[in-house]
């Protein structure tokens, strides 16, 4: 089931790129277009997209695409199109276009409506709430005391002077990673920290540094709080084309679950038996 599935990622991936693709080269009056190079990384990088490739790794791709077009062409002149074991592998490769095909199609029958997607957003309002997060800074040294002269440098500064300050600090005197880019811990919820630093944080004045050093395991911490942002909903136009293209898959998974049980009823399947000679008939 996973693997018919996986047939359909492929496709969609790339569904888009006919109508903008453009010619890259041109091998003997063939064209190789943006389209070819964006299938070729897909089936030999599986996880890659040729648009995020470097202008370097582009060509590189345009270079594979030319060779293999005069490997075709000379296949071709060498009479390989009657070879028989090429004409054993693509009556295989065939079923397997006709199945990726079907099942393709499969998917793009399935409508998820507005309505059906409002639901699932208002049922599930949870799943699109952002929690609050606080953007600080912190000093990391060894010890009480060192952290303790820190906080009395900067206790009488306030607004701009305060962070300058904090980062010119930071660079100078912390210990942690994030001293070089001025104790820079970016935006984090609750409980991503340690508990000491995090309630700490989340108990403080934006724009002000913690009055006491906040020990943890690491060390003791001097915190300025740079940020608040409070908790919010992402909005439902928002979360719209996420929720379609979930509920999608989930009913196209539905289906095709559905659809191979029935199938499977249907038909006479026999398969060896596991430890015997015999074969037993499972339908």
């Amino acid at each position: 089931m996973k693997k018919l599935l996986n047939m359909v990622a492929v496709t969609f991936a790339l569904g888009g790129a006919l109508l903008s693709a453009k010619t890259l080269a041109t091998v003997n009056g063939s064209p190789i277009t943006t389209e070819d190079a964006k299938i070729y990384v897909a089936q030999t990088q599986p996880g890659a997209q040729y648009d995020a490739l470097t202008p370097d790794q582009k060509k590189m791709i345009t270079d594979r695409l030319v060779e293999r077009a005069l490997f075709i062409d000379e296949a071709r002149r060498e009479g390989f199109e009657k070879d028989s074991e090429y004409l054993k592998l693509l009556a295989r490769d065939k079923d397997e276009l006709l199945v990726r095909t079907w099942i393709t199609r499969q998917f793009e029958n399935i409508v998820i409506s507005d309505s059906e997607a409002r639901a699932y957003y208002d049922k599930h309002m949870n799943e699109f709430k952002i929690p609050s997060q606080v953007h600080a800074r912190h000093i990391l040294v060894k010890d009480e005391k060192t952290a303790q002269e820190l906080i009395a440098q900067m206790k009488d500064l306030k607004g701009e002077a305060l962070k300058k300050k904090f980062i010119e600090l930071a660079k100078a005197k912390s210990t942690g990673p994030t001293g070089s880019r001025g104790g820079d811990l970016g935006f984090f919820a609750s409980g991503q920290m340690v508990k000491p630093f995090n309630d700490a944080v989340f108990a403080m004045q934006t724009g002000k540094i913690s009055s006491r050093p906040v020990k943890t395991q690491f060390g003791y911490h001097v915190i300025y709080l740079e940020e608040k942002r409070p908790s919010k909903t992402v909005p439902y136009a928002e979360a719209k084309d996420r929720i379609i293209a979930m509920l999608k898959q989930k009913t196209f998974s539905a289906k095709m679950t559905k659809m191979i049980s029935s199938l499977k009823q249907k038909a006479k399947i026999v398969l060896p038996a596991a430890e015997s000679n015999t074969t037993k008939q499972v339908h």
